[in-house]
């Protein structure tokens, strides 16, 4: 019996006369994914199952784990894959995979069958339960459950013949690449990288921006972002870091305006040049990890001043989520012991004592008033000597 795996997704199924694009998308990213792993492997493509198959010696385990990775993965099946050498061979080699598995449990199971080589000659309710009738003989602590099985035995007859009763839950979402790219706004905090990866699930690529306030922000909260990124870009893939200085910007907008208003002035420039470098990199909107009434600086009246400057989409995935629910994603994806480091980040460190909560972008546009005589030219320095960085 040869083992491979035979990948399951969902919603690229129901992309019609589009979905040999997203099947190709989504087998690039599995060998990128393997390349990682232990062993090579081929994966290919048969009447709209995709498989993975070993070319060498591997660990399954590292194999899944890098898998698991993988979006447009919606269930990971490692499978058996046997010869069709008549249905009398295949009675022996169900039974047999079914003893190796199983025969030290009292389980319930049902055999399913997909006929997919429409001249095989036996029918698949007919195989289905002389399968199972085998099934029984050899594990005679076993029992047929045909609504509620512990184990779905599945028997797909094809060229070849596949068998699998094990379905790994992968990511879901869409195959990176295949709706665009984005840059997002990453802070050394716990949401923006929840938001990156959020958004990298629904086909999109990803770049990121940083701003560096030395010496203020210290080498250590700039690793830190950089770790983040790393640790996004096992779901996003390779992603350009931009790591712009912002330290005379911010000082300059401390000087000028008033300090309530900083917060808000300060991340609409920040928000300018994401777009300016995105606009540079080919992306198509930006994404931040802006959940409303989180802090002064995302209630709705800032979250709206503060998009006036954005011709891009703003795209903020957690905006509805609660702080625990951010959470809960940040740990499923590891990011969360990193963001919690206490290293703090430029917009922590000018945050005024009492930032006012519902700015009037009147207001707001008159205090930027007084930044006209240098702002633009330290906009464009920030953009031009932004360093970068490809993380992975």
């Amino acid at each position: 019996m040869e083992k491979a795996f035979l990948i399951k997704y969902a919603e690229i199924g129901i992309k019609g006369k589009n979905r040999y694009m997203f099947e190709d998308a989504l087998m690039k990213q599995i060998r990128f994914a393997l390349e990682k792993a232990d062993g090579t492997f081929e994966v290919t493509k048969e009447q709209g199952r995709i498989y993975v198959i070993p070319q060498t010696e591997f660990d399954p385990d590292d194999a899944v784990e890098a898998m698991k990775k993988v979006f447009g993965i919606a269930g990971i099946c490692p499978v058996v894959i046997v010869e069709d050498e008549g249905f009398e061979k295949l009675k022996e080699d169900v039974a047999a995979y079914m003893k190796e598995r199983y025969s030290d449990q009292t389980a319930t199971f049902k055999v399913n069958v997909r006929r997919a080589k429409k001249t095989y000659p036996v029918s698949s309710m007919d195989a289905a339960s002389d399968l199972g009738e085998r099934i029984l003989e050899t594990l005679p602590q076993l029992s047929v459950d045909v609504h509620h099985p512990d184990v779905m035995v599945n028997v797909e007859i094809r060229t070849k013949i596949y068998i699998y009763s094990e379905i790994i839950p992968g990511p879901g979402g869409m195959p990176v690449g295949t709706n665009g790219k984005a840059m997002l706004l990453l802070s050394g905090g716990i949401d923006s990288p929840v938001a990156g990866y959020m958004i990298a699930k629904r086909g999109v690529k990803i770049e990121a921006v940083y701003f560096h306030a030395p010496p203020y922000t210290s080498e250590r909260a700039k690793q830190k972002v950089v770790d983040l990124a790393r640790l996004v870009s096992r779901y996003s893939g390779p992603m350009r870091l931009h790591i712009v200085n912002f330290t005379d910007i911010q000082l300059y907008i401390y000087d000028q305006c008033p300090h309530e208003e900083l917060t808000i002035i300060m991340r609409r420039y920040m928000m300018k040049i994401a777009e300016q470098i995105g606009q540079k990199s080919g992306c198509l909107g930006l994404i931040t990890g802006e959940s409303i009434g989180q802090v002064a600086s995302q209630t709705i009246q800032s979250l709206a001043v503060t998009n006036e400057v954005c011709t891009m989409p703003v795209f903020r995935p957690v905006i509805g989520f609660d702080k625990q629910e951010i959470v809960d994603v940040a740990q499923k994806i590891d990011t969360y012991d990193t963001s919690i480091q206490p290293y703090e980040d430029c917009c922590t460190i000018f945050v005024a004592k009492h930032p006012v909560t519902k700015p009037n972008l009147n207001i707001i546009r008159r205090s930027e008033q007084k930044l006209q005589e240098k702002i633009d030219e330290m906009l464009k320095t920030a953009v031009d000597q932004a360093e970068v960085i490809t993380v992975s």
